[in-house]
């Protein structure tokens, strides 16, 4: 994704944004960012018990861990050096000899070993420990605590995994309620208490939980998609697709200054021999001309989509010299859907209302691929909201 500046008036309009998404719809755009739809309308019951985010990332992260307890928390393996009078795994030839172990009835040894102190682990107990102070509700507050605490009596340490060790720790397929358990976690740090590490301290960072928030409503927006567009309709879905600038001729060094180009969602349909390129914004589709003057899409936004569409064409290639793009973006103070020929390409400008109900939301999210391009209204149809 090519980057795009956002001015403190935009800040804003995202604060105002998340600041009003009912707990319902961040839990809708929370599950399809984190590919777990299949937990969608299981725990309507915390959801509607749960007055923020917050407390129900806390309620349902409790949930999880209680759960996990009951039926045994995952092991994994670490790896262990160590002095034996045994061997076990391999043998570390050179401690061996220049330590002179041998002659001590001991060897130096590399092994795994296996233990329920894993990196996920750790991760879920630090969380718990940490949402309980960003909570209003005692009740809840002490069952994060309980929970961090036995945690901990079942041999989770307290320290804090690093992004590296929770790199090794890869959740598979079958291990959905880890998934699930870990990536409520992550959501304590990412979401509801977004910090920044400086040295050995952390700090509330406002502006990273509007970068987080951002990355939600991309990630969710594609695997909606993914998940939603039924492949024998001929629906494919490409996330995070790289592009290349088609260069004929250059200079040594023109690649490094270059911007990349990476489209956030890409949907093709073999059957209709269409191809729309989705770019998601979580800002304001709107901003205003110099001084005060009038409403216009943001010109940067629209010189980047016109990028993705006109780099791409290829004669050998026809559906690339009338694929479709759109600017998808939630809806601050106007309902918007828009659109234009432009050099062969339709390009549209819509927008979702995040404060729908979920299944209006649902509803309003799969129609958008649906709509024809033939169809698209070229008449304003701007409805403002009250």
């Amino acid at each position: 994704m090519m980057d795009a500046t956002f001015t403190s008036s935009d800040t804003t309009d995202i604060r105002l944004v998340y600041d009003k998404i009912p707990v319902r719809n961040v839990w809708f755009l929370f599950l399809y960012a984190h590919d777990l739809v299949k937990f969608r309308g299981k725990f309507d019951a915390e959801i509607e018990a749960s007055p923020d985010f917050k407390s129900l990332i806390a309620r349902l992260l409790c949930y999880t861990v209680e759960n996990r307890l009951r039926h045994n928390l995952s092991f994994g393996y670490r790896h262990r050096e160590d002095t034996l009078r045994r061997v076990r795994g391999r043998i570390d030839m050179l401690q061996t000899e220049t330590r002179a172990l041998l002659s001590r009835g001991e060897i130096a040894c590399r092994f795994e070993e296996l233990t329920i102190d894993t990196p996920r682990n750790r991760l879920v107990r630090a969380a718990l420990s940490v949402v309980g102070g960003v909570l209003d509700n005692d009740r809840l507050r002490h069952r994060t605590k309980m929970l961090a605490g036995a945690l901990g009596r079942s041999g989770v340490s307290a320290v804090n995994p690093s992004r590296a060790d929770m790199a090794t720790d890869q959740i598979g397929r079958h291990e959905a309620e880890d998934r699930l358990m870990v990536s409520l976690a992550r959501a304590v740090f990412d979401l509801v208490l977004p910090t920044e590490e400086t040295g050995t301290r952390s700090v509330l960072d406002a502006d990273r939980a509007e970068t987080e928030f951002r990355k939600l409503f991309e990630s969710a927006i594609g695997n909606f998609f993914n998940a939603e567009l039924s492949r024998e309709d001929g629906w494919r879905v490409y996330p995070g697709k790289k592009f290349k600038w088609p260069i004929d001729a250059a200079s040594s060094g023109i690649q490094h200054f270059l911007p990349s180009m990476v489209t956030d969602i890409i949907l093709e349909n073999e059957r209709e021999d269409r191809r729309i390129i989705i770019d998601t914004k979580f800002t304001n589709v709107f901003t205003r001309s110099q001084h005060g003057g009038a409403l216009r899409f943001k010109t940067a936004h629209i010189y980047q989509l016109y990028a993705y569409l006109r780099s791409q064409e290829r004669h050998d290639e026809p559906r690339s010299l009338f694929s479709e793009g759109l600017l998808l973006y939630p809806a601050i103070d106007a309902n918007i859907d828009e659109s234009a020929e432009i050099q062969g390409h339709h390009i549209r400008f819509a927008t979702i209302d995040l404060m729908l109900p979920a299944l209006e939301l649902s509803q309003r999210l799969r129609a958008i691929p649906m709509e024809s391009r033939l169809s698209r209204p070229i008449s304003p149809s701007v409805s403002h909201r009250g």
